[in-house]
């Protein structure tokens, strides 16, 4: 036994009552066999064989016609063996029925504590892989789920949940919404996913809220509804399969670097925050690739529209958003050393939801 679950059967005093009854037992079995042995000269095979059937009750009949002593034992046996069974019985129901309540007060503790966390709606194939990603950068999340199976599945990947339909106001508060950062809704139904956006925007008005919608024709709906981005992975899929067939090589590129896995190139971003060497220079004063070893591919200005494949003669300012492809440790220097931006994953991505395109 290792220290871990040694050092959990030693403060689990349940666990420790269910194993003493059980060491009981076994001495009840010897002391059956040894008792039938003596009385009534049996085998020892016999004896126990007799114990066991008295103890379960099963009711066979008896090898051999017993003695009133023998009868006087039996009954002895009966009643000790079944007294030990049902406090065995009664251990395990009460050990299951507090474990299980003792591991929703602590998801309880746990969730009260959260704060600009997300709230994933459906724990499907997207819900499961949304969560995998963020549950990796670190990001606090919870899951809304109300299907047993995904229940399960939930607890094998030990991700924080609230069992409850996303539809009900009492399921989202007890998720933390006013206190979070975004919410993501990967609901089977355009419709569920349109009244939990509805729900989610009245109770919070400053939450960001990413919606997966399955018709191109209900995005407008859910857009209406207060979600500020929806996203269709069916047509996402089909273009992307479109351009294996007609950018072969350019589907290969995007492939290698968007995948969300630790690799020498990827995409990423950086704020330019004050005090940043970075602030009032063009782009060909400052030398990135040379310099840095990354490339600015875009700058979004505070405020601003998107600026794809800036020019030399383009000039970075305090708050413009850079996007960088590169290797990840050289982007993370660049970020820290020369925009100056030292903040947390978490803290760049609630920041990032409030830039405007």
């Amino acid at each position: 036994m290792s220290m871990g679950l040694l050092k959990k059967f030693i403060d689990n005093p349940g666990l420790k009552n269910i194993f003493a009854a059980f060491i009981i037992l076994i001495i009840i079995f010897s002391l059956g066999s040894t008792g039938y042995h003596i009385i009534e000269d049996m085998t020892w095979f016999e004896g126990l064989y007799m114990t066991f059937i008295t103890i379960s009750t099963i009711g066979f009949t008896e090898l051999h016609t017993l003695s009133n002593e023998g009868r006087v034992f039996t009954m002895m046996i009966f009643v000790t063996g079944i007294g030990v069974l049902s406090y065995i019985a009664s251990q395990t129901t009460q050990l299951l029925f507090e474990g299980e309540l003792f591991y929703k007060r602590a998801m309880k503790k746990r969730l009260e504590k959260m704060e600009q966390h997300y709230i994933i709606c459906g724990y499907g194939r997207i819900g499961h892989r949304i969560a995998e990603v963020l549950n990796e950068a670190g990001l606090p999340l919870v899951v809304v789920e109300n299907r047993a199976s995904s229940i399960e599945r939930l607890k094998a990947d030990n991700i924080p949940f609230i069992e409850g339909d996303a539809e009900d106001e009492s399921t989202l508060l007890e998720a933390g919404i006013t206190r979070a950062q975004s919410l993501i809704c990967t609901l089977a139904s355009d419709q569920d996913n349109v009244f939990t956006t509805l729900l989610a925007r009245d109770l919070n008005p400053h939450l960001f809220i990413l919606v997966r919608t399955n018709e191109h024709a209900n995005k407008n709906r859910v857009l209406r509804a207060g979600a500020d981005k929806v996203i269709s992975p069916y047509e996402i899929g089909a273009d992307r399969m479109a351009n294996v067939i007609l950018r072969p090589h350019v589907d290969q590129f995007v492939d290698s670097i968007t995948k969300y896995t630790m690799q020498d190139h990827t995409f990423d971003e950086a704020l330019i925050v004050e005090g940043s060497v970075l602030d009032g220079k063009s782009l060909a004063q400052i030398n990135l690739r040379t310099q840095y070893g990354v490339l600015i591919i875009a700058i979004i200005p505070q405020g601003g529209n998107i600026q794809f494949n800036p020019d030399s003669s383009s000039q970075i300012n305090v708050g413009d958003s850079l996007i960088l492809i590169g290797d990840l440790k050289q982007i993370d220097k660049f970020r820290r050393e020369v925009c100056n931006d030292t903040r947390p994953l978490a803290e760049r991505t609630r920041n990032s939801e409030n830039i405007t395109l």
